[in-house]
């Protein structure tokens, strides 16, 4: 095909196409080429093209190239080896949990990148879900999507899709909306958990009359062991007004977050910017210490710190000031007093006066110390002891008696 694709093997073939191994002999690769049917409109195929070549998600099957072979227009898409979820379900059996539970999340995630593009699947279902040779859910055959303000298909088959799938509003023949494909969301999910469709009948009128007018049997109540969070999503998936449902797979997303397991809160990361306080878990026997808050750890260190400078600043002004002996204040003290002007004492002054008075001679006298020699560098010993300061002034009154006895009479002859 084109020169470049060789078909190997049929997968599949129905009445809109058919669908062949093929390998790309100029990239060396597997690759499923999509055939348009011989009867089939041309239109649909091409609308799917576009469909799939605004889309790029990992849980939808890739577009690689478009192209027409002798009038036959054809896709090459992305080579799914891993077979339809159809395939993999067992009548009667719920799906294995674990494996529900990879699924759903990616098929939430392939409908919201669709969604947020405008797009609009419209026949969601078991076998349009593909796996690759890892296991990763892919969504496909968007053959009857509808890009937001485009018009509908109105051949026959294309416009209800699959009866068992299908949304009351599709049902209806009123215009599908994203809320339609989370409908057959719901759907899938509840034959994964209960092993059974929520309606089941031969007839395609039937089924689509049930999904109109009845509602399911509640999941908790076909299989009472399923998973709450993800029995409570199908429930509300499957709600007949639109409005009432999720709106879309975002919202699917959301949900399916949401029911996820939280994370250990011994091990929570906070992203913030600021220091943040790590609290260990309480210990068993023991109350838990309530921790230091962190202004107050902080202030802390400040004052520290600022004590380390003050003493660091101390010191070095001790050392920069070379005629200061290493002496203590008192002592400094001591030698600025006894350098200080003479002052005579006021008892001396009355004493003088009073002395006068009583015609005594008295004889102030003010002894004033001798200067203090300049200072000298202080002795590796250590000083001695500090003395008091010598009297400012020394009183030396001295009392003359005026009256002085006659002398002694001469002795007889």
């Amino acid at each position: 095909m084109g020169g470049r694709y060789r078909l190997d093997a049929r997968l599949g073939a129905g009445g809109m196409s058919e669908v062949w191994a093929a390998e790309d002999l100029e990239l060396g690769r597997r690759v499923a080429l999509k055939l348009l049917g011989r009867d089939a409109d041309p239109a649909r195929f091409e609308r799917e093209a576009h469909a799939v070549a605004a889309l790029a998600h990992p849980n939808i099957c890739r577009l690689y190239d478009y192209g027409e072979e002798a009038g036959r227009p054809y896709m090459v898409l992305e080579y799914l080896g891993g077979g339809t979820l159809e395939d993999r379900l067992a009548p009667g059996e719920p799906y294995p949990s674990d494996e529900t539970d990879q699924i759903a999340p990616e098929l939430a995630a392939g409908l919201a990148h669709a969604h947020a593009r405008g797009l609009v699947h419209r026949d969601l279902k078991p076998a349009n879900v593909l796996f690759d040779d890892e296991g990763v859910a892919k969504i496909a055959d968007f053959g009857i999507a509808r890009l937001g303000g485009s018009g509908t298909l109105t051949e026959t088959g294309t416009l209800l899709g699959t009866a068992a799938y299908i949304s009351p509003e599709q049902a209806q023949g009123l215009p599908a909306t994203a809320a339609s494909d989370v409908y057959s969301f719901g759907v899938i999910l509840y034959r994964l958990l209960s092993g059974r469709l929520p309606f089941e009948s031969e007839s395609a009128i039937e089924l689509a009359r049930m999904h109109i007018h009845e509602r399911p049997a509640p999941l908790a109540e076909v299989l009472p062991r399923a998973p709450s969070a993800l029995a409570a999503l199908a429930d509300a998936s499957l709600a007949k007004d639109p409005r009432d449902r999720p709106p879309d797979g975002v919202a699917l997303v959301g949900a399916l977050s949401a029911s996820s397991p939280p994370l250990d809160t011994a091990t929570t990361i906070v992203a913030d910017s600021r220091p943040t306080l790590v609290i260990p878990p309480r210990r068993p026997g023991g109350p838990r210490r309530r921790p230091i808050p962190l202004p107050f750890v902080l202030a802390g260190l400040l004052l520290l710190a600022a004590g380390a400078v003050g003493v660091a600043v101390a010191v070095l002004l001790g050392r920069s000031n070379d005629s200061a002996p290493a002496t203590s204040i008192a002592h400094t003290q001591a030698k600025k007093t006894t350098t200080a002007t003479p002052i005579t004492s006021p008892r001396t002054a009355r004493t003088s006066t009073a002395a006068s008075t009583k015609r005594t001679t008295t004889a102030p006298t003010t002894v004033t110390p001798p200067p203090t020699p300049p200072p000298t560098p202080p002795p590796p010993t250590p000083p001695p002891p500090t003395l008091p300061p010598p009297p400012t002034t020394l009183p030396t009154t001295v009392t003359i008696p005026i009256t002085t006895p006659p002398p002694p009479p001469p002795p007889p002859p």
